[in-house]
């Protein structure tokens, strides 16, 4: 990961503050999280974003360790390298598979061929291609807990709006909305920082993940889209703030 990478990564940590609440109700400080990858500056960084979120975790940069690592920290869940340099991801995955060992794992790659995301999805529970920001990951991993340890709290609600992760669906009071999977993407997002203002490019770094053709001025056309299907039914809650960007907020 370059230095400009993690540089707009660790900038978004300012955002993680309401995703700490949803940590919480994970109970984080009893929730080891075991960090894998071959780059220090990867699992520093990932490692210390998780921290911040409360949770317990431990570094390694190698399969064998990881190995060792899983059958001493005992993790309840693993974000883990597919490329290594003893033992690939994909390897250490299957064995905890074959072996019965229920660990949660989520795949970090520069592979993003859709054969590489099959693969990897049929082996673990989530798959993250890099460069990536810290607060995706964060979330990743929150979302994963929840939905492998049976917390699933029902859908995230904000005012009169829910939307459920689960299902894929939302309203605003009784009323269904459907929403394209990058509407749902940056309301989900949104959601999960309420009352925050975000820029737009921890909107871009979070909902397209640098897969936006260049174009920033795509998160005005979809915060646009939203409005107009939000709007009609209620009261704004997607505020502009000038010369920074978005907050999901009552007026």
């Amino acid at each position: 990961m370059s230095q400009e990478t993690l540089r707009r990564s660790t900038e978004t940590r300012g955002t993680l503050g309401p995703m700490a609440e949803t940590a919480s109700a994970l109970s984080p400080g009893t929730v080891r999280v075991l960090v894998v990858d071959d780059e220090p500056s990867i699992t520093d960084a990932v490692a210390t974003a998780l921290r911040y979120e409360g949770f317990e975790t431990m570094e390694v940069g190698a399969g064998r360790a990881a190995e060792q690592a899983i059958d001493e920290f005992r993790p309840d869940l693993i974000v883990l390298d597919v490329m290594l340099p003893d033992l690939d991801g994909f390897a250490i995955a299957r064995r905890l598979r074959d072996g019965n060992q229920r660990v949660p794992v989520i795949f970090l790659t520069a592979k993003d061929a859709t054969e590489d995301k099959v693969a990897g999805l049929a082996l673990a529970d989530d798959y993250v291609t890099k460069p990536f920001s810290l607060a995706e990951i964060v979330a990743r991993v929150q979302t994963v807990l929840r939905r492998t340890r049976g917390d699933q709290e029902g859908p995230m609600r904000f005012s009169d709006l829910t939307l459920d992760e689960e299902t894929r669906e939302v309203r605003r009071g009784d009323t269904p909305i459907e929403l394209t999977r990058t509407e749902f993407e940056l309301l989900r997002f949104l959601m999960l920082n309420p009352r925050r203002v975000l820029t737009k490019r921890q909107i871009l770094d979070n909902v397209w993940h640098y897969d936006f053709g260049g174009d920033a001025n795509v998160v005005e056309t979809y915060i646009s889209y939203l409005r107009k299907k939000l709007d009609p039914l209620g009261p704004p809650l997607i505020q502009t703030v000038r010369l920074v960007g978005y907050a999901l907020r009552e007026s």
